[in-house]
């Protein structure tokens, strides 16, 4: 995918390259991407699940955070592409919590572990990247996939990982599948978790497309830049 590399500014108004940023979730009509139970569920159809298969494969990364690998152990791969076809596997792990046995770390792509200075953790079969004290560097991990060439980064979650990328203007476009089942629940989880943003705060939207797949519908959004 030739997707334009942003430019950003860093403190300090040090400027840096960074690549361009696509959140995509599945979630129910009433905004939930997994029960109560935070097990894994398919939401998505047939058609949509094509969709998503296309826009792996024109990515250069795929990332999704700890508490994903945890919940679902995805591959986080493209079926029927080879090894070096494969987009980077990015996984932020700030604590250290994934285990050897994650289908992440099963070689049949290359994978980046992104966790913090304060981390000790190796991990078999993949490289290791701490950036950031307390908290991972977004800014600086996006800096470093754009000196390794990556110019479009895939964020497929969970809510946690995509709040965060919202919360520090690192989303440029918001893709979201609305399936064709209520989910329910006060503690269900949603495609934007976190704290959440106050009033005044919230991040503006552009709806640039819609498409129905199967019995849900897919919107793609940017986020607008001029407030």
């Amino acid at each position: 995918m030739n997707l334009p590399i942003i430019l950003m500014i860093a403190p300090g108004n040090t400027p840096f390259m960074r690549p361009r940023v696509i959140v995509n979730c599945a979630m129910s009509p009433d905004g939930k991407i997994a029960g109560t139970e935070r097990r894994q569920l398919r939401i998505s159809s047939p058609e949509d699940m094509e969709r998503v298969r296309e826009l792996r494969s024109q990515c250069q990364a795929i990332l999704v955070g700890a508490g994903t690998i945890l919940a679902d152990d995805p591959h986080l791969t493209v079926k029927g592409l080879p090894r070096d076809a494969q987009a980077l596997r990015v996984v932020l792990d700030p604590r250290g919590k994934v285990p050897e046995t994650a289908l992440v770390l099963d070689g049949r792509a290359s994978t980046l572990m992104v966790t913090t200075e304060d981390c000790a953790r190796t991990y078999p079969g993949a490289e290791v990247a701490r950036l950031g004290r307390g908290a991972i560097d977004l800014g600086a991990l996006l800096n470093l996939l754009e000196r390794r060439g990556v110019s479009s980064l895939l964020v497929e979650g969970g809510g946690e990982t995509i709040y965060s990328f919202f919360r520090w203007g690192l989303v440029d476009v918001y893709s979201v599948f609305v399936g064709d089942f209520v989910i329910g629940g006060r503690e269900a989880p949603t495609p934007v978790d976190g704290e959440g943003f106050r009033t005044g705060e919230h991040v503006p939207l552009r709806l640039v497309s819609v498409e129905r797949l199967g019995g849900g519908v897919h919107l793609t959004y940017e986020v607008r830049r001029d407030g």
